[in-house]
């Protein structure tokens, strides 16, 4: 059974920038273009494949965050 909770964190204003570095990002690329095409990936690379997704898309959801609470900074003013 799952359950659900809350995390209250301050989140630092310049959030909003936070992406994977370039070369990360390009090495992430590369694994899943090799793996779309076909070729199968080892396991330390399906492992840090799946590390990088998992890593891009909290990163993702916290400038989201970061983004809907300056917008509400935004509104009170």
């Amino acid at each position: 059974m799952s359950q659900m909770f809350a995390i209250q964190m301050e989140v630092p204003d310049d959030l909003a920038r936070f992406r994977l570095p370039a070369a990360v990002d390009t090495r992430l690329q590369a694994l899943l273009d090799r793996q779309d095409s076909g070729e199968r990936l080892t396991t330390s690379e399906r492992k840090e494949a799946q590390g990088l997704v998992n890593l891009a898309e909290m990163l993702s959801l916290l400038r989201l965050r970061a983004r809907r609470i300056s917008s509400a900074r935004r509104t009170k003013k």
